[in-house]
């Protein structure tokens, strides 16, 4: 694996919008800057978890703008710009790299459902030529439950023989071990990211580069202590505590859900608030989220 690749784990930081559902910037830098406090390798922006699918070009440029400015290094940043659209994903992508990000996750084009590899790589192919950029480190996103779009091992192995020094990596969230087991042996110099923590042991075993998964955002802390004892005697039962918190987000819709412990956490009212079509968790099921982690004896 190559050096300059991206390893540990990396948080796909949650949006915080204000109630008018405008995004709330100075939230946002403010919780990057203290999940990079908490030990996160990186920031995964712009992904499923921080609802990018629900803000425009503009504002997804502005937000990453206002992190650069205020501070953030390009060096731990890994914006998502794939998009429906090659023009749209060719223009997220270019301001990345305009403004130093040379890493970015690009999600396949998922609204036309019955397509094949031939046509997928055709979208890569065409993004990484409009582009036209050597420094571009693209991270391929593979999220079929949610995507309904796969990307596959043969398409994997197309685009590594045609942009083996542009596509570099992968983030796996499909949630099928298998499938992920199946990249790692496969293809050993890519930078392998499992899209949950359950995996990250059995993903670090076998040479996977780590995780980047929603629940870091309140938990990075202790999910970055399996990456950093891997190979000690206590990784399984650090790996055990982790899960255990991963599956009780999991009882609730993961994104509203990890948006109402952080505005407990930080006590901050608009925290809890999403863009529809995605719904604020109600006051009961936070309640009972909240009884379920004391319960844990979790705290962020």
């Amino acid at each position: 694996m190559n050096t300059d690749l991206f390893k540990g784990i990396l948080v796909p930081a949650l949006t915080p919008f204000k109630h008018d559902l405008s995004p709330d910037i100075n939230a946002f830098v403010a919780h990057c800057f203290w999940l990079l406090e908490q030990g996160a390798d990186g920031l995964a922006v712009f992904g499923t978890t921080s609802e990018a699918n629900s803000l425009g070009l503009e504002e997804r440029m502005t937000l990453l703008d206002h992190l650069i400015e205020s501070g953030i290094s390009t060096d731990v940043l890994m914006p998502g710009t794939g998009t429906t659209s090659i023009t749209d994903t060719v223009r997220l992508t270019k301001h990345a790299l305009e403004r130093g990000c040379s890493s970015v996750l690009m999600l396949p084009p998922f609204y036309y459902k019955a397509i094949n590899d031939d046509g997928l790589y055709a979208s890569f192919s065409e993004i990484i030529q409009r582009v036209g950029n050597s420094a571009l480190r693209v991270y391929l996103y593979h999220i079929p439950p949610v995507a309904k779009i796969s990307i596959s091992l043969n398409l994997i192995e197309q685009l590594l023989k045609s942009f083996g020094d542009t596509v570099v990596g992968l983030k796996d969230s499909s949630g099928d071990w298998a499938n992920t087991s199946a990249v790692l042996s496969e293809f050993p110099s890519l930078a392998t990211f499992c899209g949950s923590e359950v995996f990250l042991l059995d993903t670090l075993k076998n040479g996977g580069a780590g995780s980047i998964t929603a629940t870091a955002n309140v938990n990075v802390a202790n999910i970055r202590n399996v990456y950093k004892n891997w190979q000690k005697e206590n990784a399984k039962q650090l790996q055990k505590e982790i899960n255990s918190v991963r599956k009780t987000f999991e009882n609730y819709p993961v994104i509203p859900a990890l948006k109402a412990i952080l505005s407990i956490h930080q006590k901050n009212p608009n925290w809890p608030t999403v863009r529809p079509p995605l719904e604020c968790l109600r006051n009961k099921d936070t309640q009972k989220l909240s009884e379920a982690l004391n319960h844990l004896n979790f705290n962020i």
